[in-house]
């Protein structure tokens, strides 16, 4: 394939059907988005145990789309969830504003809160202490076994939480700093562009597979690899495989993947709007994957569980024109089963031995091609963050 000077073309946004054209010019020309070399990663970058330390702390420090806005759309609707092992519980208070908070009580750290739903109380099912949906300590039984405690700076503890673009979005640090500004960047006003807050949440399903994080991520910023994963499924059958637009956001990134009807534009009254013929997917760093389509996104979110060759994939998925009939949801249904089951028996599968191959490999260095133009994004974001430059080589 021929390399294309991405630089040469100023940024064209999630809308605009320049993005359409220069997939099709890619398509008609058996080209694609190419990195400038060969990208040489140490095993040890996925496998390295003080690494992954020294990464945990980094996301714990870092914002991350924790819940969609849709999940907790009216007063006193509530989200458990764990993410890097702590229990996180965000809730819409009466005043209307998201909160996220510590779920342990401040008692004696059992979890007041379980599941999901709408509540204007969570009582701890240690002793019985109650916290209201703004995270405020409003009951203690046995009140005269606490004499001076004061319920206005008892309650739970509060995390750094913003909505923003049909996210909310926590640091799970307490009293860390929160910059959405600074760290979504030249990402934010394109989030924005897409309305989330107007989806309407399906449904998500939690999987669990040994492989690095960072290498699960990967997965989705190449689409090198859907002849051979996805051969058989929805994916590969709907996707030019090995061609993608790719552009860089800061630390995060958006690339694209053409349709097979995207050659069908020449004349007519077909649409060229790019959620048509292509499917475009965001990284947004450091753990999510964003995948739009015409009719939903998919919300991809990944992160360490416990080892370096281990991770959490959380998939879910929103419809972007609320479901107005049986029929329709049921259709909605149908779609997300479909990609789900290629996640989990395709994707994660061969991640899997993607982590074998980690742990007991003696080759030294993986090798990123230059049409694997994300990845590399991916891998020198990382590696810049974490300081670990020198770690990476060109072939």
């Amino acid at each position: 394939m021929t390399a294309v000077d991405e630089g040469r073309i100023g940024h064209v946004g999630p809308t605009d059907p320049e993005l359409t054209k220069r997939a099709l010019g890619h398509v008609r020309a058996g080209t694609t988005d190419l990195a400038p070399a060969v990208l040489k990663v140490p095993l040890s970058y996925y496998g390295d145990e003080e690494l992954l330390r020294r990464e945990t702390d980094l996301l714990m420090r870092t914002p991350i789309a924790v819940v969609a806005s849709a999940r907790v759309r009216e007063a006193h609707d509530f989200v458990v969830r764990e993410v890097l092992g702590t229990s996180v519980l965000v809730s819409r208070g009466s005043d209307g504003v998201v909160r996220a908070f510590l779920n342990y009580c401040r008692h004696r750290g059992a979890r007041p809160a379980e599941g999901c739903g709408q509540a204007r109380r969570f009582s701890c099912p240690y002793h019985g202490w109650v916290y209201d949906s703004e995270g405020g300590l409003v009951g203690i039984p046995g009140q005269r076994g606490f004499t001076g405690v004061h319920r206005s700076d008892t309650g739970l503890v509060a995390l750094p939480c913003e909505e923003r673009h049909g996210l909310v979005w926590a640091v799970l640090t307490a009293k860390a700093p929160l910059d959405l500004d600074a760290h979504l960047g030249p990402l934010d006003a394109e989030l924005g562009g897409w309305q989330l807050s107007d989806y309407e949440h399906l449904t998500y399903r939690d999987l669990e597979t040994e492989v690095s994080y960072k290498a699960a991520l990967e997965a989705f910023a190449e689409s090198y690899h859907f002849p051979y994963v996805h051969a058989n499924s929805l994916i590969g059958q709907n996707t030019i495989a090995d061609v993608a637009v790719h552009e860089a956001f800061g630390r995060h990134h958006r690339i694209c993947f053409p349709f097979p009807w995207i050659t069908n534009l020449d004349e007519g009254e077909a649409s060229w709007e790019p959620v048509d013929n292509v499917a475009v997917i965001y990284w947004v760093y450091p753990n999510l994957v964003l995948a739009f389509t015409s009719v939903g996104v998919e919300l991809i979110d990944i992160l360490p569980a416990g080892a370096p060759t281990r991770c959490t994939v959380r998939h879910g998925w929103m419809a972007r024109f609320p479901a107005t009939t049986d029929e329709e949801r049921a259709g909605y249904s149908d779609l997300f089963e479909l990609v789900h089951a290629a996640l989990r028996d395709e994707d994660c599968a061969v991640l899997r031995l993607c982590g074998d191959g980690i742990r007991n490999g003696q080759h030294g260095h993986m090798l990123i091609g230059r049409n694997e133009i994300g990845v590399q994004h991916v891998v020198r974001t990382f590696a810049g963050a974490l300081g670990i430059e020198f770690m990476l080589g060109e072939a």
